[in-house]
C-alpha cells in the first residue's frame, strides 16, 4: 500500500458500509465544503474536479463554489501523485472562471536519489512514471509562497493551451482574490521539471561528438526544499521527454528557500529535447524566468516580463535552442536578459578539469535566435539599480566556459538610458568572460546578425589571441550604436539617429536606422527582421499577459 493513512481510511469506510459493501472508496480532498454527490457550485450536480485511484481509493478534489480544492490528502510535497502514465490525472476547464486550488505543493511522480531504487521502480525515461494533463484555458493556483510544482524524472506534464486559452499557473492571491499588483512576486514557488538529460554536475565517460556519453548514480539535488521534499535530476539522455507545454504561463512566482536557493519561474533541470515547449511566458518572477540546468530542451516563442533576476539563465552543459524570445525588464528592476554559464560549480574545478569538460563537449553550448532584450539600466541613490531585487539591469553575460551561438538578437537599454555615473561594471549590453574570450577568437562562440544599442555596449577583457576589444569583435558581425547617457527613444517618433523599435515590436529592417543610417547586417536563416516579434507577425497576441492593454494588469512602462 502507498500510504498508511490510505489503509486506515479504507478500513473506516468499509466499517461504515458493513459486510458486502464492496467497490472502490471515494475520498474527497480536504476543505470539502460541498457535498459532491449532490452537486454545488457551478458543476450542476457533477464533480468535475480532478481525481485518481490510489490503491483502490479514489482521491478527488472538492467543489467549493466555482472552484476545485485539493488538500494534502490529494497531493503534497511528500505525498506525490502516483498513477500509471496511461491513466493521467486530468485538470479540466471549469465553468464560470473556476480555478483548481492547491493547499500544498503539486508533485507528480516519486523522487529517486539512487540507481537501485529507480531501476526497481522501472523508471529510466520520461513516460515510465506518472502523468498529468492540463486542458486549454485552465488555471491552477497555489496558496502560499512555499508551495510549488514538481514533475519528477520519468513523469510527464501535458499542459497544452491554445491561443486565446492558455494554461495559467499562478497564486490564489492572483487568480481568486485579485489582490496582487502587476509586478508582485513570491506569491507561490514556481515549476520544477526534473529530467534524465546531461548535467555536468555528474561524472561521464565518453564525449558528445562520439555520442557515447554515459553516467551512473547521477542524482543532482534540485533547488527547493530539502529533507523529505528534496528532488533530483540528471542522467545521460538528452532526448528524454518530460511532456509538453504549449501556450503556458507562470505568474507571480519565486520563493527564497534559503540563501542561494531560490525558485525560478520554471526550472528545466536536465530536461531533454523530447519535451515540447512552445509559447511560454514567465511573468513577474522573483528569481530567474527560466533556467536550464543541463539538458537539451528547446523553447520557442518565449515571453519574459518583469523578471527580477535573469530572464534566461543557462548552466551545467545546456545544449538546447531558444528561438523567438521577448524579454522586457521592469522599469526599475531586473538583472540580466541572458546569464549563461558553461560548467556547474565552475569555481571549485581546476584548470585541467575545466579543459577536459570543454574537450568532451560537456560545457554549455546553447543556441539563442531571434531575441529582443529591452533592458532597463538604472541607478538611484548612488547604487546600481538601487531599487532592484538583485543586480543592475544588463544585457547578456557569457562566462564559465559557455560557448553559445547567438543570432538575430536585438539588445537595447535605449528606452531607459544609463545613469550609473560611469561605472563600467554595470548596465552593459554584452560581456564575455573566462574561456569564452578564447572561444570568440576561435569561432566557437558566436554573436552574429544582431543589433546592439546601449550606452555601454560591452564590458570585460580583450580577446586573448587576437587582442581585439569585445566591441571590435562584435562590430565585425553586428551593428552597434552607443546611445546617449540619458537614453534615446528608439522609435521613429524620436529622432532619425535611432529607429529600431515600435514599443516592443522590431521595426522592419528597411525602416530601421542606427546612427542615422540603415543597418548593414542581414538577418540570419532568411528571417525577415532582427529581434523577436514584429507588429505584422505578432505571435504574442491573444495569449501572453501584460503586453496588450486589453490583457494586462498595468501598461508597459515605456508606453
Amino acid at each position: 500500500m502507498k500510504k498508511l493513512f490510505a489503509m486506515t481510511a479504507m478500513a473506516s469506510a468499509m466499517a461504515l458500509v458493513g459486510c458486502g459493501g464492496g467497490g472502490d472508496i471515494n475520498i474527497n480532498a480536504e476543505n470539502n465544503s460541498v457535498d459532491n454527490s449532490t452537486g454545488g457550485g457551478s458543476t450542476g450536480g457533477t464533480n468535475f474536479c480532478a481525481s485518481y485511484n490510489d490503491n483502490g481509493v479514489t482521491r478527488q478534489g472538492s467543489v467549493d463554489g466555482v472552484n476545485c480544492i485539493y488538500g494534502s490528502d490529494f497531493v503534497s510535497l511528500t505525498n506525490p501523485i502516483e498513477v500509471a502514465a496511461t491513466d493521467p490525472v486530468v485538470f479540466t476547464k471549469l465553468s464560470n472562471g473556476g480555478v483548481h486550488i492547491f493547499r500544498d505543493s503539486l508533485v507528480v511522480g516519486r523522487n529517486y536519489d539512487n540507481d537501485a531504487d529507480m531501476a526497481a521502480a522501472g523508471i529510466i525515461e520520461g513516460g515510465d512514471g506518472s502523468a498529468i494533463e492540463i486542458e486549454a484555458g485552465v488555471t491552477l493556483a497555489f496558496q502560499g509562497s512555499d508551495d510549488y510544482m514538481v514533475i519528477n524524472r520519468g513523469s510527464q506534464i501535458f499542459a497544452n493551451g491554445e491561443q486565446g486559452a492558455p494554461v495559467t499557473i499562478t497564486s490564489v492571491s492572483d487568480a481568486v482574490e485579485d489582490a496582487v499588483g502587476a509586478e508582485d512576486v513570491q506569491q507561490w514557488g514556481g515549476l520544477i521539471i526534473n529530467g534524465f538529460g546531461v548535467t555536468n554536475k555528474c561524472a561521464y565517460t565518453g564525449t558528445f561528438d562520439d555520442d557515447n556519453l554515459a553516467t551512473s548514480d547521477c542524482h543532482v539535488a534540485a533547488e527547493g526544499k530539502a529533507g523529505a521534499g528534496q528532488t533530483h535530476y540528471g542522467g545521460d539522455n538528452n532526448a528524454d521527454s518530460s511532456g509538453s507545454l504549449n501556450y503556458f504561463i507562470v505568474k507571480h512566482t519565486g520563493f527564497e528557500v534559503e540563501e542561494d536557493n531560490e525558485l525560478n519561474g520554471i526550472s528545466f533541470n536536465a530536461v531533454g529535447s523530447g519535451t515540447t515547449v512552445d509559447y511560454l511566458q514567465a511573468y513577474s518572477t522573483y528569481d530567474d524566468g527560466i533556467e536550464f540546468f543541463g539538458g537539451a530542451v528547446n523553447v520557442s516563442h518565449y515571453v519574459a516580463l518583469y523578471v527580477r533576476d535573469d530572464s534566461i539563465d543557462v548552466d551545467e552543459g545546456y545544449r538546447g535552442t531558444i528561438d523567438y524570445a521577448l524579454v522586457i525588464q521592469s522599469e526599475n528592476d531586473g538583472n540580466r536578459c541572458v546569464e549563461s554559464d558553461g560548467i556547474g560549480s565552475y569555481s571549485s574545478k581546476d584548470a585541467a578539469t575545466l579543459q577536459d569538460f570543454i574537450d568532451r563537449g560537456l560545457n554549455s553550448r546553447a543556441t539563442i535566435k531571434n531575441l529582443t532584450c529591452i533592458v532597463s539600466a538604472t541607478e538611484v541613490t548612488g547604487e546600481p539599480n538601487g531599487t532592484g531585487t538583485h543586480d543592475p539591469g544588463q544585457g547578456m553575460r557569457i562566462r564559465e566556459a559557455h560557448f553559445p551561438t547567438i543570432i538575430n538578437a536585438l539588445i537595447t537599454t535605449a528606452y531607459k538610458g544609463d545613469v550609473k555615473m560611469g561605472d563600467d561594471d554595470y548596465n552593459y549590453c554584452v560581456r564575455i568572460d573566462d574561456e569564452g574570450l578564447e572561444a570568440a577568437d576561435d569561432g566557437e562562440l558566436k554573436i552574429e546578425s544582431s543589433i546592439i544599442a546601449c550606452q555601454d555596449l560591452t564590458d570585460g577583457d580583450n580577446l586573448p589571441n587576437s587582442g581585439k576589444t569585445q566591441l571590435a569583435w562584435l562590430q565585425e558581425s553586428n551593428d552597434t550604436y552607443q546611445t546617449l547617457e540619458a537614453g534615446e527613444d528608439p522609435t521613429a517618433a524620436s529622432n532619425a539617429n535611432l529607429e529600431i523599435l515600435n514599443g516592443f515590436y522590431s521595426l522592419p529592417l528597411a525602416d530601421m536606422k542606427l546612427g542615422g543610417a540603415a543597418p548593414t547586417v542581414t538577418p540570419a536563416e532568411g528571417r525577415a527582421y532582427i529581434g523577436a516579434v514584429t507588429e505584422d507577425d505578432d505571435w504574442t497576441a491573444n495569449w501572453a499577459f501584460g503586453l496588450d492593454p486589453a490583457n494586462s494588469a498595468a501598461p508597459l512602462w515605456f508606453e
